[in-house]
């Protein structure tokens, strides 16, 4: 009964067929963490997303900004251009009101008690304890499940604002919500998202930190286990797991298993693709 988590998927099926295969993984006893963006970029997004659905409750992913992207296409809010080529497959697949259905109703936070261990795909807010991070998913996880979910995928695109207030109301603060959770890398010193960076933190000539090294986070205490920045690669922590090892790129698919005291770690070869125009 083992608990293992994997990186972004990005459509590469082939390597997580091999990792599953290489870590043994049983459906029947064992559950999967996956950090989000199961589509987009590979060459199987279709496949990947049909596959992960079929593995029903032994396989728990949260939302990353790429699957975001897959509904708001779906609903016609975004051009279906070179940026998200990869998806006009399963953008043309005969199930796909179910699969944006089943997409719609997946959790932007996981929480497991027993482990202490915090599933986001980007990261979580410095303010945010593990309990008040699954408060503030729910409520764009209430509105993307409501009838006027198109409204929110609408909504969502914007990089403002950049700085949590419980006084937000609206799309402004969902839209903060999802930004936190889903494309946070670094935070400025007053705590105001950069969505701007994507390379390595170590290289950054900003004034900003990578979210997880703000001081004395609301959540310290619980593990956190994320995706998203594949510049940072593979951190694994008592209270942080990196899990974006650039499988798409051609680097790695990583699984750590998290229900151990020492986590286990396997790497399979990623799949390089050509990198999308912006």
């Amino acid at each position: 009964m083992a608990v293992y988590a994997i990186g972004d998927l990005q459509g590469c099926y082939d390597p997580l067929r091999r990792l599953l295969e290489l870590i043994r993984f049983d459906p029947a006893s064992d559950t999967l963490w996956l950090t989000g963006d199961l589509v987009n970029r590979g060459p199987k997004s279709l496949k990947t997303i049909r596959f992960v659905r079929s593995l029903g409750e032994s396989a728990i992913t949260v939302l990353g900004n790429h699957d975001l992207h897959f509904l708001a296409l779906s609903q016609g809010l975004l051009r279906d251009g070179k940026r998200f080529e990869t998806l006009s497959k399963l953008l043309r697949a005969p199930e796909l009101d179910e699969l944006v259905d089943w997409t719609r109703q997946r959790p932007l936070a996981h929480y497991c008690e027993t482990l202490d261990t915090l599933l986001v795909h980007a990261g979580t807010h410095p303010k945010w304890t593990a309990k008040k991070t699954l408060a503030r998913a729910s409520e764009v996880e209430t509105a993307l499940r409501g009838d006027d979910f198109v409204e929110l995928l609408r909504s969502m695109y914007g990089n403002t604002p950049t700085r949590w207030s419980g006084k937000l109301r609206g799309y402004d603060r969902l839209r903060f919500i999802i930004n936190c959770l889903t494309r946070m890398r670094m935070l400025s010193a007053d705590m105001r998202l950069n969505l701007r960076f994507t390379g390595s933190p170590w290289r950054s000539r900003s004034r900003s930190v990578p979210w997880f090294d703000y001081p004395e986070p609301a959540w310290a205490g619980t593990r956190v286990v994320f995706g998203h920045w594949s510049a940072l690669g593979l951190i694994v922590l008592p209270e942080l797991v990196s899990l974006d090892t650039g499988c798409v790129w051609g680097r790695q698919l990583t699984a750590v298993r998290l229900d151990t005291e020492v986590p286990e770690v396997w790497q399979v070869p990623g799949q390089a693709v050509p990198a999308p125009a912006e």
